[in-house]
């Protein structure tokens, strides 16, 4: 494997920026400091004017393989991800089959294995029927990110609403729960209301909010935060969407020691319900895009540590299909590409700084879910880092979208940053706009 030397670089590590060199030597970190020397055999990037940040750990991805593949597969999402910065993925169980088997979740991982460019890992689905399936995964919790449980509908027969189902989990799992949650019985009766005051035909997108809203969110969140304060569960829920759930989390603690934690997805801080105007269904997704006070108090928690991951959640679908009338067009964006991006649009504007983007989206990610030698720029761990250049704009067109899709709802946006280089484990993956496929990604492993 080909060793490298970063010089002069700014390094984003920790909450401090330094100007540092950083050695690569194979699939690890070996030194950094203000000044390496070495003998030959390395090649040497320039990182003069650049920024060095460890790569975007993404714990929740639908990559939609196997089954879905026609929307998208692990081969085309993760080469994605690594040419927006993201160098290890934690993708979710609602495929087709879903992953509600040891049998099926180990196939995934043997796709990723042969087909992969950035890390991964998969969740072990829960439903109402498989929990002697699930609880198998505590003999595997150093190679299995987590389980994850849709407490709402989903792709999929994956409504986990048997609350012995949800006992049993909750008090027997050793892996973290990861939970989507917004309560379906509320969800119906809004639609069952809409559907009577306007007619199915005449819903759109802008609708979507009002029917999966923000009481749909709030009582399932506090549903899975009962169920693990009773049985002291690590929980994780996913992609929090409104003001009201925020107060369900706390700051109290730092993320190493908490037990329930919350995560944030990118497209939630940055659109609101008054873009449904402009994107239509291509911004419908699950939880939905709120009311612009919720996207406030999202970003208010994020700073404040009550929020303690940034996420993606992308989730794709055809073009075709998202033309489809409200009713019939399926919820999701394709988004990993961009996320970086996103946040460092955000960034730029003075929403965050360049550290507390990388607590969010590297740091805070391996620590809540464990993960080992992963998310930190620091000597001897793996080397997945990703070469930023703030004063190099990118705009986003088909030719540089790869989503298996083909579309983006920021296609003709321009970002004011680019990812130039992205190294995971050591191999330089994608090079001002080249991939490198030689090399696949890895199985994540955790700590226990």
């Amino acid at each position: 494997m080909q060793n490298y030397l970063i010089r002069n670089i700014a390094v984003i590590n920790e909450g401090r920026t330094t100007v540092q060199d950083v050695w690569i030597k194979g699939d690890r970190i070996e030194k950094i400091a203000p000044q390496i020397t070495l003998d030959a055999n390395y090649k040497e990037i320039n990182g003069e004017g650049k920024h060095l940040l460890p790569g975007v750990i993404d714990d929740q991805v639908h990559f939609r393989e196997p089954g879905l593949t026609h929307k998208a597969n692990i081969y085309t999402e993760a080469r994605a991800a690594v040419a927006g910065g993201t160098t290890s993925f934690m993708e979710m169980p609602n495929t087709k089959p879903a992953a509600l088997t040891q049998e099926i979740l180990e196939e995934k991982y043997d796709i990723a294995a042969q087909r992969s460019l950035a890390n991964y890992s998969f969740f072990m689905g829960v439903a109402n029927d498989n929990a002697d399936e699930v609880l198998k995964a505590n003999a595997k919790k150093d190679r299995v990110c987590g389980v994850k449980i849709f407490m709402g509908s989903s792709t999929g027969n994956m409504l986990v609403d048997n609350y012995l189902t949800l006992e049993r989990i909750f008090s027997q799992s050793e892996l973290l729960i990861a939970t989507h949650c917004e309560d379906e019985k509320i969800i119906r009766t809004n639609m069952a209301a809409f559907q009577a005051e306007k007619g199915e035909e005449n819903l759109t997108a802008a609708d979507h909010p009002l029917i999966r809203n923000e009481e749909a969110c709030f009582e399932s969140s506090l549903v899975a935060v009962q169920f693990a304060q009773k049985h002291n569960s690590r929980l994780h829920i996913l992609h929090i969407s409104t003001e009201k759930e925020l107060q369900l989390f706390s700051n109290m603690l730092p993320l190493s020691e908490k037990r329930i934690t919350a995560e944030v997805c990118v497209h939630h801080l940055y659109f609101t319900a008054d873009d449904y105007a402009r994107y239509g269904n291509l911004i419908k997704c699950n939880p939905a895009i709120k009311a612009e006070h919720n996207k406030h108090a999202l970003w208010k928690g994020l700073l404040d540590d009550r929020l303690d991951i940034i996420a993606t959640d992308p989730a794709p679908h055809t073009w075709e299909e998202k033309q489809q009338p409200y009713m019939q067009a399926p919820s999701g964006v394709p988004l990993v590409q961009h996320s970086l991006l996103m946040m460092l649009e955000h960034v730029s504007k003075g929403n965050l700084t360049l550290e507390k983007m990388v607590e969010k989206m590297s740091h805070a990610p391996a620590t809540c879910f464990r993960i080992q030698e992963r998310g930190f720029l620091r000597e001897g761990y793996f080397a997945d880092c990703v070469i930023v250049d703030l004063q190099q704009a990118t705009m986003v067109d088909k030719p540089n979208i790869y989503y298996k899709c083909g579309w983006s709802p920021f296609e003709e946006h321009t970002f004011p940053a680019a990812v130039t280089h992205t190294f995971v484990s050591g191999h330089l993956a994608w090079e001002n706009g080249q991939f490198n496929e030689n090399v696949q990604g890895r199985r994540l492993t955790f700590r226990v």
